[in-house]
Protein backbone atom coordinates (compact mmCIF):
# COMPACT_ATOMS: atom_id res chain seq x y z
CA UNK A 1 0.00 0.00 0.00
CA UNK A 2 1.37 3.13 -1.15
CA UNK A 3 0.77 6.30 1.14
CA UNK A 4 0.97 9.93 0.82
CA UNK A 5 1.68 12.17 4.23
CA UNK A 6 0.90 15.77 3.85
CA UNK A 7 0.14 18.69 6.56
CA UNK A 8 -0.69 22.33 6.75
CA UNK A 9 1.70 23.09 9.72
CA UNK A 10 4.99 22.57 8.05
CA UNK A 11 7.26 19.43 7.48
CA UNK A 12 9.18 19.91 10.73
CA UNK A 13 5.99 19.95 12.24
CA UNK A 14 5.97 17.03 15.14
CA UNK A 15 2.31 15.89 14.48
CA UNK A 16 3.61 14.86 10.85
CA UNK A 17 6.54 12.62 12.21
CA UNK A 18 3.91 11.11 14.75
CA UNK A 19 1.48 10.22 11.84
CA UNK A 20 4.27 8.80 9.54
CA UNK A 21 5.60 6.64 12.57
CA UNK A 22 2.25 5.22 12.51
CA UNK A 23 1.96 5.09 8.76
CA UNK A 24 5.01 2.93 8.45
CA UNK A 25 3.87 0.44 11.12
CA UNK A 26 1.21 -0.51 7.92
CA UNK A 27 3.13 -0.11 5.16
CA UNK A 28 6.83 0.23 3.85
CA UNK A 29 6.16 2.42 1.16
CA UNK A 30 5.32 5.49 3.12
CA UNK A 31 6.13 9.21 1.07
CA UNK A 32 5.73 12.67 2.65
CA UNK A 33 4.99 15.62 1.32
CA UNK A 34 4.28 18.93 2.84
CA UNK A 35 5.42 22.63 3.08
CA UNK A 36 8.00 24.65 4.21
CA UNK A 37 6.24 26.41 6.61
CA UNK A 38 2.98 26.48 8.53
CA UNK A 39 -0.46 27.73 6.61
CA UNK A 40 -3.01 27.90 9.54
CA UNK A 41 -6.53 28.45 7.78
CA UNK A 42 -5.05 27.65 4.34
CA UNK A 43 -8.35 25.78 3.21
CA UNK A 44 -8.42 24.08 -0.20
CA UNK A 45 -6.48 26.76 -1.71
CA UNK A 46 -3.39 26.36 -4.58
CA UNK A 47 -1.31 28.29 -6.05
CA UNK A 48 -2.26 29.03 -9.82
CA UNK A 49 0.41 29.83 -12.60
CA UNK A 50 3.05 30.42 -9.88
CA UNK A 51 6.20 28.90 -9.83
CA UNK A 52 6.44 25.96 -6.80
CA UNK A 53 9.58 24.60 -5.80
CA UNK A 54 10.43 21.20 -4.63
CA UNK A 55 12.87 20.13 -2.33
CA UNK A 56 14.07 16.27 -1.84
CA UNK A 57 15.24 16.46 2.06
CA UNK A 58 15.76 12.51 2.29
CA UNK A 59 14.21 9.14 1.36
CA UNK A 60 10.50 9.73 -0.01
CA UNK A 61 11.27 12.88 1.82
CA UNK A 62 9.49 15.95 0.15
CA UNK A 63 9.21 19.79 1.09
CA UNK A 64 6.95 22.13 -0.94
CA UNK A 65 7.12 25.83 -1.13
CA UNK A 66 3.46 26.20 -1.78
CA UNK A 67 0.34 25.83 0.07
CA UNK A 68 -1.01 22.33 1.85
CA UNK A 69 -3.50 21.18 -1.14
CA UNK A 70 -0.73 22.16 -3.69
CA UNK A 71 1.56 19.29 -2.08
CA UNK A 72 -1.28 16.61 -3.03
CA UNK A 73 -1.12 17.97 -7.08
CA UNK A 74 2.91 18.08 -6.83
CA UNK A 75 2.68 14.65 -6.07
CA UNK A 76 -0.37 13.03 -8.30
CA UNK A 77 0.49 15.06 -11.37
CA UNK A 78 4.61 15.43 -10.53
CA UNK A 79 6.30 12.36 -8.43
CA UNK A 80 3.93 9.42 -9.30
CA UNK A 81 3.02 11.24 -13.04
CA UNK A 82 4.47 7.83 -14.19
CA UNK A 83 4.31 5.40 -11.28
CA UNK A 84 1.99 4.39 -8.94
CA UNK A 85 -0.63 6.53 -7.54
CA UNK A 86 -1.14 6.79 -3.31
CA UNK A 87 -3.58 4.10 -2.32
CA UNK A 88 -4.28 6.12 0.76
CA UNK A 89 -3.52 9.94 1.17
CA UNK A 90 -2.87 11.32 5.24
CA UNK A 91 -2.81 14.76 6.36
CA UNK A 92 -1.79 15.77 9.88
CA UNK A 93 -2.09 15.39 12.67
CA UNK A 94 -2.40 18.59 13.25
CA UNK A 95 -1.60 20.66 16.16
CA UNK A 96 -5.50 21.69 17.37
CA UNK A 97 -8.49 20.23 16.46
CA UNK A 98 -10.13 20.93 13.46
CA UNK A 99 -13.98 21.60 14.23
CA UNK A 100 -17.07 23.56 13.33
CA UNK A 101 -16.24 26.01 10.79
CA UNK A 102 -12.73 25.17 10.58
CA UNK A 103 -13.92 21.75 8.29
CA UNK A 104 -13.77 24.57 5.81
CA UNK A 105 -11.16 26.75 6.58
CA UNK A 106 -8.64 23.68 7.61
CA UNK A 107 -5.57 23.24 5.41
CA UNK A 108 -5.55 19.66 7.09
CA UNK A 109 -8.89 19.07 5.49
CA UNK A 110 -8.04 20.95 2.33
CA UNK A 111 -5.23 18.24 1.87
CA UNK A 112 -7.92 15.74 1.67
CA UNK A 113 -10.54 17.25 0.01
CA UNK A 114 -7.66 17.78 -2.76
CA UNK A 115 -7.03 14.17 -2.95
CA UNK A 116 -10.22 13.29 -2.89
CA UNK A 117 -10.50 14.97 -6.33
CA UNK A 118 -8.10 12.33 -7.86
CA UNK A 119 -10.35 9.43 -6.70
CA UNK A 120 -7.87 8.90 -3.09
CA UNK A 121 -9.45 7.90 0.11
CA UNK A 122 -7.99 10.16 1.88
CA UNK A 123 -8.09 11.09 5.94
CA UNK A 124 -7.34 14.38 7.79
CA UNK A 125 -6.39 14.23 11.60
CA UNK A 126 -6.19 16.66 14.15
CA UNK A 127 -5.78 16.59 17.56
CA UNK A 128 -5.99 19.28 21.10
CA UNK A 129 -2.78 21.49 21.56
CA UNK A 130 -1.08 20.17 24.32
CA UNK A 131 -1.77 16.16 24.34
CA UNK A 132 -0.62 13.75 26.70
CA UNK A 133 1.64 12.23 24.56
CA UNK A 134 2.07 8.53 25.09
CA UNK A 135 4.88 5.66 23.63
CA UNK A 136 1.57 4.00 22.23
CA UNK A 137 0.03 6.66 20.67
CA UNK A 138 1.90 5.29 17.20
CA UNK A 139 0.43 2.24 17.68
CA UNK A 140 -3.42 3.30 18.17
CA UNK A 141 -3.28 5.43 15.22
CA UNK A 142 -1.66 2.94 13.43
CA UNK A 143 -4.86 0.84 14.34
CA UNK A 144 -7.13 3.31 13.43
CA UNK A 145 -5.75 3.93 9.66
CA UNK A 146 -5.43 0.23 9.41
CA UNK A 147 -9.30 -0.19 10.57
CA UNK A 148 -10.72 2.76 8.24
CA UNK A 149 -8.42 1.48 5.19
CA UNK A 150 -10.03 -1.96 5.89
CA UNK A 151 -13.43 -1.22 5.64
CA UNK A 152 -12.57 1.77 3.41
CA UNK A 153 -15.98 0.51 1.61
CA UNK A 154 -18.18 2.07 3.77
CA UNK A 155 -16.39 5.63 4.05
CA UNK A 156 -14.82 6.51 0.44
CA UNK A 157 -17.12 7.59 -2.37
CA UNK A 158 -16.50 9.99 -5.26
CA UNK A 159 -15.79 13.41 -3.21
CA UNK A 160 -15.87 12.07 -0.26
CA UNK A 161 -13.47 11.97 3.04
CA UNK A 162 -12.86 12.02 6.76
CA UNK A 163 -12.01 14.39 9.81
CA UNK A 164 -10.81 12.13 12.66
CA UNK A 165 -10.58 14.42 15.58
CA UNK A 166 -8.27 13.29 18.50
CA UNK A 167 -8.76 13.92 22.06
CA UNK A 168 -6.10 14.84 24.95
CA UNK A 169 -5.43 11.55 25.95
CA UNK A 170 -5.30 7.77 23.60
CA UNK A 171 -6.73 5.62 23.76
CA UNK A 172 -9.91 6.51 23.08
CA UNK A 173 -13.73 5.28 22.27
CA UNK A 174 -15.16 6.92 18.88
CA UNK A 175 -17.99 9.02 18.21
CA UNK A 176 -19.52 10.21 14.90
CA UNK A 177 -20.76 14.07 16.64
CA UNK A 178 -22.89 16.49 14.93
CA UNK A 179 -21.26 19.49 13.52
CA UNK A 180 -21.47 22.63 15.86
CA UNK A 181 -20.46 26.31 15.55
CA UNK A 182 -17.18 27.89 16.92
CA UNK A 183 -16.21 29.99 14.96
CA UNK A 184 -12.48 30.70 13.86
CA UNK A 185 -11.64 34.89 12.87
CA UNK A 186 -14.39 36.89 14.65
CA UNK A 187 -12.67 39.63 16.02
CA UNK A 188 -10.74 42.18 13.93
CA UNK A 189 -8.12 44.92 16.07
CA UNK A 190 -6.52 47.54 14.76
CA UNK A 191 -3.07 46.67 14.52
CA UNK A 192 -1.57 50.58 12.97
CA UNK A 193 -4.02 53.30 11.35
CA UNK A 194 -2.18 56.97 9.48
CA UNK A 195 -5.04 58.66 7.44
CA UNK A 196 -6.91 56.59 4.82
CA UNK A 197 -4.80 53.80 5.64
CA UNK A 198 -5.88 51.07 7.90
CA UNK A 199 -3.94 47.96 9.35
CA UNK A 200 -6.16 44.87 10.68
CA UNK A 201 -5.25 41.40 12.66
CA UNK A 202 -7.54 38.50 12.81
CA UNK A 203 -6.49 37.16 15.74
CA UNK A 204 -5.58 33.26 16.35
CA UNK A 205 -8.50 31.74 18.55
CA UNK A 206 -12.16 30.92 19.13
CA UNK A 207 -14.81 30.73 22.07
CA UNK A 208 -14.56 26.79 21.85
CA UNK A 209 -18.53 26.86 22.55
CA UNK A 210 -19.74 23.66 22.52
CA UNK A 211 -23.94 22.05 22.71
CA UNK A 212 -24.93 18.29 23.08
CA UNK A 213 -23.50 16.06 20.83
CA UNK A 214 -20.98 18.24 18.54
CA UNK A 215 -17.73 17.64 18.21
CA UNK A 216 -16.17 20.16 20.62
CA UNK A 217 -18.70 18.43 23.23
CA UNK A 218 -17.18 15.14 22.57
CA UNK A 219 -13.46 15.69 22.29
CA UNK A 220 -13.33 17.58 25.49
CA UNK A 221 -15.34 14.26 26.65
CA UNK A 222 -12.21 12.58 25.81
CA UNK A 223 -13.80 10.95 22.88
CA UNK A 224 -12.19 10.58 19.16
CA UNK A 225 -14.76 11.67 16.74
CA UNK A 226 -14.61 11.12 13.14
CA UNK A 227 -17.04 13.00 10.65
CA UNK A 228 -17.68 11.93 7.19
CA UNK A 229 -17.43 14.72 4.60
CA UNK A 230 -17.80 15.93 1.09
CA UNK A 231 -16.99 18.45 -1.40
CA UNK A 232 -20.33 19.13 -3.82
CA UNK A 233 -22.84 18.63 -1.51
CA UNK A 234 -25.87 20.50 -3.17
CA UNK A 235 -29.45 21.09 -2.07
CA UNK A 236 -31.76 21.65 -5.35
CA UNK A 237 -33.84 24.87 -5.82
CA UNK A 238 -37.20 24.27 -6.53
CA UNK A 239 -37.92 24.65 -9.62
CA UNK A 240 -40.87 26.97 -9.97
CA UNK A 241 -38.70 29.58 -8.26
CA UNK A 242 -35.69 28.82 -11.07
CA UNK A 243 -38.51 29.26 -13.45
CA UNK A 244 -39.39 32.48 -11.74
CA UNK A 245 -35.76 33.92 -12.31
CA UNK A 246 -36.18 34.13 -15.97
CA UNK A 247 -39.48 35.72 -16.12
CA UNK A 248 -38.85 38.60 -13.46
CA UNK A 249 -35.39 38.90 -15.14
CA UNK A 250 -37.71 39.12 -18.65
Amino acid sequence: MRILISNDDGIEAPGIARLEAAARRLSDDVWVVAPETKHTAAGPSLTMAKPITMTRLGERHYSCSGRPADCVIAAFAWLFKDDAKPDLVLSGVNDGRNVAEDLAYSGTLGIAREASFWGAPAIGFSRVKAPDLSPDDDEWLAGLVGDLWDRRANWHAEGHFLSVNLPKALPAEIRQPAIGRDKIGRMAEVAEREGDRTVLVFPRGRAHAATPGDENDAIDRGFATVNRLNWFGETRLPGAFVESLGASAG
